[in-house]
């Protein structure tokens, strides 16, 4: 198998997982639950998708003639994407069912409680890890970089090991606040009880 193909195996899926990172991203942003509903379904869609090319790697591999480098490649966003698909999908099912409670009124603003959920860690870090995992597979498919290389591989550990602990942090603070303005209207509007005397 050549490099060529190996670089378009694993240049799929970065690209899969990258769109898929991206909408996660921009997913608690939406204004309406219909433009919320709709991007939880798109978000579903990618994540088929970057599923489906982590079936096709070693499928082409195994059809196709010579040694490749596409497999190793791929095993680098293989955990986080096992995680997007036990955890991650869980929970963004649970957003796009809420968005669709609101199906007939489809231009009501999100909730606040259905925007926090949206934001949710196991929603957008293990998406974006997969991403940046998947990137880091280019070098490799591209024959780059050798997997052995354990010079290289301690680099790419460190940076991705730090890109993992900024991403996981962001995506933290953002639900916390968003879940405190969530709870915010709950303090604000509780009734007073009259005291007796």
């Amino acid at each position: 198998m050549d490099i060529a193909a190996d670089l378009i195996l694993v240049a799929a899926l970065a690209v899969a997982w990258l769109a898929a990172g991206l909408v996660a991203d921009a997913l608690p942003r939406a204004r309406t639950a219909r433009e919320l509903r709709r991007r939880a379904g798109t978000l579903t869609a990618l994540v088929a998708a970057g599923a489906a090319v982590f079936v096709a790697v070693p499928l082409v591999t195994w059809i196709l003639p010579g040694s490749s480098a596409a497999p190793a490649a791929a095993l680098l966003p293989a955990v986080p994407g096992l995680i997007v698909l036990t955890l991650g999908v869980r929970r963004l099912g649970q957003v796009r069912r809420g968005a669709g409670a609101f199906a007939t009124a489809p231009q009501t603003p999100v909730p606040p409680a259905l925007r926090a959920a949206a934001a949710h860690p196991l929603i957008l870090v293990p998406m974006q890890v997969t991403a940046l995992a998947a990137l880091l597979g280019l070098p490799i498919a591209a024959r780059l970089v050798a997997v052995p290389a354990t010079g290289v591989a301690g680099i790419a550990i460190t940076v991705v090991g730090a890109a993992v602990v900024v991403i996981g942090v962001r995506a933290a603070v953002r639900h916390s606040r968003l879940s405190l303005l969530a709870l915010a209207p709950i303090g604000r509007n509780r009734p007073r009880v009259p005291v007796s005397r």
